[in-house]
Order: C-alpha cells, then sequence, then structure tokens
C-alpha cells in the first residue's frame, strides 16, 4: 500500500485538494479558489502522464479561471453585503453557453483525434468542453453550474475507470454526489437572496 501511494502520490495529493476545493464551493468561501488552483497544477501532471491531454489543458484553464474566479469573488461590485449572490442563467446566456460549448467539443475532439494518441479523444473532449462552461458558471455564481457538473462528473467517472485512474474515479464519484449537494444548497441561497 506505502509503494502504491508513494507511486501515486501527485494523484492522491490531488484528491486531497479537489475534496477541499469542492467543499469550500458548496458553502461559498473564496478559499475554494486556491485549493482549486492547486489541485489544478497537480492534476496537469497526473492527466500528461495518462495522457488525457484535453484534461491537462482543462486544469491549465481551471488555474486561469480560479485567478479570475478569486478576483470577482473578492471584487463582486456593487452588491448588496459585498457578497457575489447566486444568480441563474439566463435563457439568451445558456443559448450563447450551449453553442460555445458545442465549439469547443467539436474543435477539442478534433484536435485530440487527429494530432494526439489519445484513446478516447471525443470522449475527453465532451467532459473538457463542458467543464470549460460549467467553471466559467461557478465564477460568475450561476446555479446551473452544478447540473453540468453531475453530468461531467458521471461520464468522467467511467473514463477515469477505464484509464485506471482509481483516487481519481473515488474523487469523482465523491463530486458527484456532491454536486447534487451544491445544488441544493446554492439554490436556497439563491431564494434567500431573491426574496
Amino acid at each position: 500500500m506505502e509503494s502504491w501511494i508513494t507511486a501515486h502520490f501527485v494523484e492522491v495529493l490531488g484528491v486531497v485538494f479537489s475534496i477541499l476545493y469542492l467543499y469550500f464551493s458548496i458553502r461559498q468561501r473564496i478559499l475554494l479558489w486556491p485549493m482549486g488552483m492547486a489541485s489544478a497544477i497537480l492534476y496537469m501532471v497526473v492527466f500528461y502522464q495518462s495522457k488525457f491531454y484535453a484534461d491537462m489543458g482543462l486544469n491549465g484553464y481551471y488555474v486561469i479561471v480560479s485567478i479570475y474566479g478569486w478576483i470577482l469573488w473578492r471584487n463582486p461590485g456593487n452588491t448588496p453585503r459585498k457578497i457575489l449572490p447566486v444568480s441563474r442563467v439566463r435563457l439568451k446566456q445558456a443559448m450563447i453557453l450551449v453553442a460555445i460549448t458545442l465549439a469547443g467539443f467539436l474543435g477539442i475532439g478534433v484536435l485530440l483525434d487527429k494530432f494526439t494518441d489519445s484513446p478516447i479523444p471525443y470522449w475527453d473532449a465532451l467532459t473538457t468542453a463542458m467543464s470549460f462552461t460549467a467553471t466559467w458558471m461557478l465564477a460568475r455564481k450561476i446555479l446551473e453550474h452544478w447540473l453540468l457538473w453531475i453530468f461531467v462528473d458521471a461520464i468522467s467517472m467511467g473514463l477515469y475507470l477505464y484509464r485506471g485512474l482509481y483516487p481519481t474515479l473515488i474523487l469523482f464519484a465523491i463530486y458527484t454526489s456532491m454536486a447534487f449537494i451544491g445544488y441544493f444548497e446554492w439554490k436556497k441561497s439563491f431564494i434567500r437572496t431573491a426574496h
């Protein structure tokens, strides 16, 4: 067991930071952003080694969007109590996000299929494109980002099982169940601030 942990130390550490990120995300605490950055950096290494190149690139994006989210959550502008409130996605915004996500999925899928040795390029592209969108929505505190995560996390579990990333598979099982909790917690917060 000790040799396994040593061999998978970066992945295990990434799981720890990811769970902290998820906890602070559900609680709407700004600490989610530094925890997310640490997790993303560690997972860039894990996914590079596992040939999940889109997920590796996605984690680079997570580092950047974590900085954006951290700034946005620290400086929410002219909001009551100086806290960025939970909001709902608007129809026009949802249509734009769907179009961007589809374009990202197709573009990433073609790149992975043509230029890498990714064993499952289009599945990797799907979860990556949807994760880009969900993370941007999280930074803006849009409630429905949790629904995207439920879908992405469930698909990702199958991908990580396929590649033998068992600690990450367990992490995404936790993510999937915690995304349900996050959705209902944020929905309560939205209802409180809407009245």
